[in-house]
């Protein structure tokens, strides 16, 4: 059985899905794919610890800096799937990735020649656990924003969001530094 609760974010509302234990979900409302691994008989319980751990996530994240804690996850896809969203997490807090460098390092893990990046965009676009597994964080080949679930214009405001962080800490790095 699936539990669920709603957070509010600056982009809006977000269904979050746990077992009890893990992280199973995190959509934003109206997103493709929303809730495709959901169980169907879901229950509204928003008092579990995992929940209110995700809050807290999230809470920093929103507020302009990076969470310094991981979240139990529990993903359910498939294996290839899986893999891609293990790349995804080794995607650092305001770096990108493009969907051909995850291919080529698949490739390469698997002995492959080659993997194909719409391979890679399917599973990138499935995540189902937006924001924590950072599928916001992959770009097209040109550096674009091209495919996100959830919508061009929240990826948009993600990235800048963790640039901004990103460049906050080397700034005042530097003056304490001089």
């Amino acid at each position: 059985m699936d539990f669920t609760t709603r957070y509010r974010s600056p982009l809006g509302g977000i269904t979050i899905a746990s077992d009890g234990e893990a992280l199973t979900g995190l959509w934003f409302d109206g997103q493709k794919h929303y809730a495709d691994v959901l169980d169907k008989a879901n229950v509204e319980q928003p008092n579990l610890p995992v929940f209110a751990q995700t809050r807290r996530w999230l809470d920093i994240y929103f507020s302009g800096q990076k969470p310094d804690f991981t979240l139990l996850l529990k993903a359910k896809g498939s294996p290839f799937r899986q893999l891609v969203w293990e790349i995804l997490l080794s995607i650092p807090y305001g770096k990108t990735m493009t969907y051909g460098e995850i291919a080529r390092a698949i490739a390469r893990e698997n002995g492959l020649e080659r993997m194909s990046a719409q391979a890679v965009g399917n599973a990138v676009g499935h995540n189902p656990i937006a924001l924590i597994i950072p599928c916001h964080r992959v770009l097209g080949s040109d550096g674009s924003l091209t495919g996100y679930a959830a919508g061009t214009d929240k990826k948009a405001f993600l990235l800048d969001l963790e640039k901004s962080t990103s460049q906050q800490k080397r700034s005042s790095t530097r003056i304490a530094t001089n």
